[in-house]
Formats: C-alpha cells, structure tokens, sequence
C-alpha cells in the first residue's frame, strides 16, 4: 500500500510539473533571431468615405497614399467609371464584387497636385459627378 502511494504522489508531481512547463512566458521574444522590423512603423492612413450624392462640385482634400471611398448608395458598385485629368495625381479604383464581398469605387491620391474628376454611371439617369482631388503631401 505504502508503493502505492509514492508512485501516486510521483504522477501527481511528474504531471505538475509538465503542466508547469507548458505555461511557458507570456512575452514575447526580444532575441536577435525574433523577427522583428529595423524601419520605424508607417502610420496607416484612414480612407475618406463619401456618398456619390454629396460629390457634385466638391473638392476633396486627400494626403499621398489615401484613398476616397465612394459610396454608391443603390446604384452598382461596378457601374461607375471615371476620367481623372491629371493620372499623375490620383487614379481610379474600378468598383467590383468578389467572392460575397463588395468593393466601392474610389481613387487613391498617388503625388501632390489638384486634379478634376468626372465620374459617369453606365446605368444612366445621373448626371455626371464632377469634382476636384487636392492631394498634399504627409
């Protein structure tokens, strides 16, 4: 009876420790081989989002590397196309669907400058929306 109980406590013991051995640390590394960045982090700049209703005649004001996410309210996401006058400054992101998510149309501001926007819809009935990107440097 007396083997019995020491070979009990032995388990009891051995299983203590194993388990104590599985907590480990809760921070993280800080070794040399831990992968980690030299660069200072970049900031992630927050998307504009705007109704295509309230873009008439407006300038919307964007830093280098933003993006103007329209919403188009009932109309297709993918029936909106653009001409953007100075490419340079901002480009259009095509609207789409994919895989049961929804993708806004858009531009994303690609160097300083001003440009005029003229966005149509190819389902019609709307006026085009015209409007102006201001995009500034961070």
């Amino acid at each position: 009876m007396n083997s019995t109980r020491i070979f009990g406590a032995s388990v009891a013991i051995a299983a203590a420790l194993a388990l104590s051995a599985c907590a480990g640390e809760s921070t993280p590394s800080t070794s040399p081989s831990a992968s980690t960045s030299e660069s200072p982090a970049t900031p992630v700049i927050a998307p504009v989002t705007m109704d295509s209703n309230d873009l008439q005649a407006a300038t919307v004001e964007l830093v280098v590397g933003q993006v103007l996410n329209i919403n188009t309210g009932d109309l297709a996401v993918d029936s909106y196309s653009a001409e953007v006058s100075d490419d340079a400054v901002a480009e259009f992101v095509q609207g789409r669907e994919e895989g049961g998510a929804v993708f806004n149309p858009g531009f994303e501001a690609i160097a300083e400058g001003s440009t005029e926007v003229t966005m149509t819809n190819a389902d019609g009935g709307i006026q085009p929306l015209e409007f102006t990107i201001e995009v500034t440097a961070r």
